[in-house]
């Protein structure tokens, strides 16, 4: 069972928040890439601005970093994510429970609506 209040967990949450963090691993999933191909198809991103988010994303361990030279080549952790994705199964299966539970509930109360309106054999 995933730990509820891991800090680990909300580094990873927090990093998630964000639509660009997001765009980014997505683009990780594919091929690993130098923040200036990650800041890319943010037309007003600067190196700064793209570097931070990466930061963000290091810090929570959803990427890796290598040094080339002087260029930084990322690549996607995705450990990390099943750690989130374990978290979020938690509520998937109580979420499907409580709806599987309302179906039943709904499908015996149409039954019995529908019931005085049965013909039975005269």
């Amino acid at each position: 069972m995933v730990l509820q209040d891991s800090p680990a967990l909300d580094r990873v949450f927090n990093a998630l928040a964000n639509p660009t963090r997001r765009a980014m691993l997505r683009r990780l999933a594919s091929a690993e890439g130098n923040i200036s191909e990650l800041a890319q198809p943010f037309e007003q991103m600067t190196f700064a601005g793209a570097s931070k988010h990466l930061r963000v994303l290091e810090e929570a361990g959803l990427v890796r970093r290598h040094v080339q030279g002087r260029t930084h080549i990322f690549r996607l952790e995705p450990a990390v994510l099943a750690t989130a994705d374990a978290w979020l199964r938690f509520y998937e299966d109580l979420w499907t429970e409580q709806l599987d539970a309302l179906d039943t509930m709904l499908k015996a109360e149409d039954a019995a609506a529908a019931a005085p309106y049965v013909k039975t054999g005269d």
